[in-house]
């Protein structure tokens, strides 16, 4: 029995559709069995009929029809990062691998472009590719002691407010201990895999894949510590919407799965013990993936420190240890500097000072000023700038 490989497209594009076409076709001729959903088997005939793709060989599989995910090896998902969310819920309790192709914009999920289809089939086909794991978080919503929603998300799992015109009062919380309270648009709590999706667009930092942790990012927060927070992923956050201000919040999962949220609801986010598994066809480091989707300039880098580099570097640093005293890091480049408060205190000089002048008021009535006593002091010295006026 050949490989069965599913094949997910946003079929209410063209090029998507077309897209899937093409797959279909090389999964056909070089021995597969593509597997479409029974809406995408649909989409096809009728653009098989207006003539916008050339016929397939044959009909492909059609999901929970002619097979079921279990007999799926490999799910191959071509859009953008909003179609592999919808890839990952419909694939999620089987564990099923999802290699994405984006016909997107930026594709942060995506391992290749539309260019590189072809490419990406051959490799489907020869299973030239490896798997890894993506960390999902499982939501609770509570309303007093009952759980009334739970749901999971790849990305992340947003509190906002329900309307525009109001701002959304909040407390939250880690591992049961509280943080801080403000007013907001919402609070993000995502997974590293979103902290580049609705995290990132909150000013939330950006997480290698690797990482395991969890991020809780206030949007428009009315407050002085609002700051994003990274915690554990053993961790449990927590937010819950106060009734100060009489406005009730709404919960979204990957902007796919949402829970309104009334006044005293709590949203509890932890780790789930289930994870999303993506296919790579390469172990493209995520830096260069970072630089690639976002365009960030890197012009002055250098390269890296090859091991030829470090080697030389090593032996030169033998020879010159050779030749200064032991103990001596100062001859590596190194500088101590003691605290200020270390070091010696220096001497006290008083300032040069000098005797002011001293004006009374019949000196400033007069406009005289004099360097030593006043009038009233009884200098015995004559006034000769007066002209004899004070005699009037």
């Amino acid at each position: 029995m050949p490989r069965s490989i599913l094949v997910l497209a946003h079929t209410g594009r063209e090029d998507a559709i077309r897209a899937a076409v093409h797959t279909c076709a090389k999964l056909q001729e070089a021995g597969l069995a593509p597997v479409l959903l029974a809406r995408d088997v649909t989409a096809i005939r009728e653009a098989e009929r207006a003539g916008v793709v050339p016929p397939l060989e044959s009909t492909p599989h059609t999901l929970d029809v002619d097979c079921s995910l279990d007999e799926v090896s490999l799910g191959v998902v071509l859009g953008g990062d909003g179609s592999v969310l919808r890839a990952a819920e419909l694939v999620r309790d089987s564990g099923l691998p999802l290699l994405a192709v984006n016909l997107g914009h930026v594709g942060f999920l995506a391992e290749s472009e539309r260019t590189d289809l072809s490419r990406t089939v051959e490799a489907v086909v020869a299973q030239d590719y490896s798997v890894e794991e993506r960390m999902a978080i499982d939501v609770r919503v509570f309303q007093g002691e009952e759980l009334v929603a739970r749901t999971w998300a790849l990305n992340e799992a947003s509190v906002e407010k329900s309307n525009r015109e109001r701002m959304l009062e909040v407390v939250t919380a880690v591992d049961g201990s509280p943080i801080s309270t403000y007013g907001c648009d919402g609070v993000v709590m995502a997974t590293p895999t979103g902290s580049t999706a609705y995290a990132f667009s909150a000013g939330g930092p950006v997480v290698w894949p690797e990482v395991q942790a969890m991020l809780m990012v206030p949007i428009s927060a009315h407050a002085l510590f609002a700051k994003p927070l990274v915690v554990s992923p053993d961790s449990v956050l927590t937010v819950e919407v106060l009734p100060r201000t009489n406005e009730p919040g709404v919960l979204w999962c990957d902007g796919r799965r949402t829970v309104d949220l009334p006044l005293g609801s709590r949203v509890e986010v932890t780790r789930s013990p289930q994870p999303v598994r993506i296919a790579r066809l390469s172990r493209t480091p995520f830096t260069e993936r970072l630089v690639r989707k976002f365009n960030l300039p890197t012009k002055g880098w250098r390269g890296p420190v090859t091991e030829q580099d470090r080697a030389e570097a090593a032996v030169r640093e033998t020879r010159s240890a050779s030749r200064r005293p032991e103990g001596d890091p100062s001859s590596r480049g190194v500088s101590i500097v003691e605290p200020h408060h270390l070091a010696p205190r220096p001497g006290v000089v008083p300032p040069a000072t000098a005797t002011l002048p001293v004006v009374s008021a019949r000196d400033e009535r007069l406009g005289i000023a004099r360097s030593g006593a006043t009038p009233d002091e009884g200098s015995d010295e004559p006034d000769t700038h007066s002209g004899g006026a004070d005699q009037a």
